[in-house]
């Protein structure tokens, strides 16, 4: 038996947060906050390459190691499943999608830095309900899903706390665009 690298998006993409913290923790103290968070709201300058750049790389920083592994847990869960119905460029279009959606409206409407990939978790857990629909059909997993994960960050979103519940929702609304727009692939079966 080998070792396959069966997901490279999902694996990579892993990889890449996890090596960011290592630097940020050991020989690049503020790496994260510089390059993979995204400012709050007014912070924004057109005309400042880093400030494009954060509104694609925030999903990639994470605050501690608790932080990543809660994001990853779940993204190396779900991942691999959603990159052997969409394929690889599709799942990475997707994960580009959502950062930048929820980069933008983080730093057009909020007062606090955006860090980490919980957005792109959310996005998977909504698109994962649609890996077995047909078209004219709503998945009831999708209906149950969508109460109990965005509902709670709606609820959840009346406390006080540094999470991003608005991030989570567009991630889940992300997710459920990319369900209802983006069949997965046909995988032919065999009899």
């Amino acid at each position: 038996m080998k070792i396959k690298y069966n997901a490279p998006t999902t694996l990579s993409f892993a990889f890449i947060c996890a090596g960011v913290l290592i630097l940020n923790q050991t020989l690049f103290r503020g790496l994260t906050q510089t390059w993979f968070a995204v400012g709050p709201r007014g912070s924004f300058s057109p005309k400042s390459a880093r400030c494009w750049i954060t509104l694609f790389t925030h999903v990639i920083g994470h605050a501690d190691w608790n932080h990543l592994i809660s994001n990853f847990s779940l993204i190396l869960l779900i991942g691999p499943i959603l990159e052997a119905n969409y394929g690889s460029r599709i799942l990475f279009m997707m994960i580009a999608i959502t950062a930048l959606i929820t980069g933008v409206f983080n730093t057009l409407l909020f007062p606090t830095y955006l860090l980490g990939a919980s957005g792109v978790v959310f996005m998977m857990i909504l698109l994962a309900s649609f890996t077995n629909f047909k078209k004219g059909e709503v998945p009831l997993t999708f209906i149950l899903i969508l109460v109990l994960y965005i509902g709670r960050e709606i609820f959840n979103s009346f406390r006080q706390d540094n999470i991003s519940e608005f991030a989570h929702i567009l991630g889940g609304f992300c997710g459920s665009l990319f369900g209802f727009f983006r069949p997965p692939k046909l995988i032919s079966s065999r009899n």
